[in-house]
């Protein structure tokens, strides 16, 4: 079969569909990363049978098309962050990054081979689950503005932790604030500007690996669709940072992962019977 007749190694119904679901997956405590790896699986897409350095790559292009909308999305909060930046704020942000930055440049590639399969993944969102709900039973006590050094450090390493697929930055992260007594609405502020630095920092470190490695030329038409459809699902998806910081409790969020992993575990065992 010639290169011309022989079928797209991504096809763009696919990547598009993936770029869409990247966007409200990242901004929920669902797992983003989970959910691009165990969709596609799930329905035998083509994408699942990707070589895994692509498939790697295309995640980082989505993550380009997140983190620019987020950027844009929430410039108002972003700006007032920076203006408010003191020594206080750049320590409680080195402690809430450096974690997570040190385990991803020593030990993603180990992580990623080993902890990537669906099995594993299902794993992640159960046991994240646990913690999400056994967290949000936590007294509302504390506001944003009592954060100390330890808090950073607890999202810190919540944040390193989530380095696993299936258990979610954001699930982390939430745990780990709900965990320290904050309101639900300050935890979920936390989290995001815990996690808005590591996602630019990493987009932008990946992006500029996957452009000394390049791309099939075959897949740059998929690569740009999913990161355009991933940026716009982002920017349209905003809202669901309000509607997750209206005191509402994690258990919705909690149940659906506790779901998704049994979907996942009941096909692994057909499988194997």
């Amino acid at each position: 079969m010639s290169d011309a007749a022989a079928p797209d190694p991504l096809p763009a119904g696919q990547a598009l569909a993936l770029g869409l679901l990247h966007g409200p997956a990242e901004l929920l405590p669902i797992s983003s990363s989970g959910h691009i790896t165990l969709v596609p699986w799930l329905l035998r897409w083509r994408y699942a049978e990707l070589d895994p350095e692509l498939r790697k790559a295309f995640e980082v292009a989505l993550h380009a098309g997140t983190a620019a909308a987020l950027l844009i999305g929430l410039r108002a909060e972003v700006e007032e962050a920076a203006r408010g930046l003191d020594r206080r704020r750049i320590e409680l942000l080195v402690l809430s990054f450096a974690p997570a930055g040190f385990f991803a440049f020593a030990l993603e590639r180990p992580i990623e081979r080993r902890l990537g399969t669906p099995g594993t993944i299902a794993a992640g969102l159960a046991v994240g689950a646990l913690a999400m709900a056994l967290a949000d039973r936590a007294p509302q006590e504390r506001g944003r503005e009592t954060a100390d050094w330890r808090d950073a450090l607890a999202i810190g390493l919540a944040q390193a932790c989530a380095l696993v697929p299936g258990v979610s930055r954001n699930g982390a992260t939430l745990a780990a604030a709900r965990a320290r007594r904050f309101t639900r609405e300050d935890a979920n502020a936390l989290s995001r500007h815990a996690a808005l630095p590591i996602i630019v920092a990493a987009t932008g470190l990946k992006g500029v690996r996957l452009w000394r490695r390049g791309l099939p030329p075959r897949t740059r038409g998929a690569f740009a669709l999913g990161t355009a459809a991933s940026f716009a699902s982002t920017l349209g998806s905003t809202w669901l940072i309000r509607q997750v910081e209206r005191d509402r409790s994690l258990a919705p969020y909690a149940a659906y992962r506790i779901a998704l992993a049994a979907v996942v575990a009941r096909r692994l065992l057909r499988r194997r019977r």
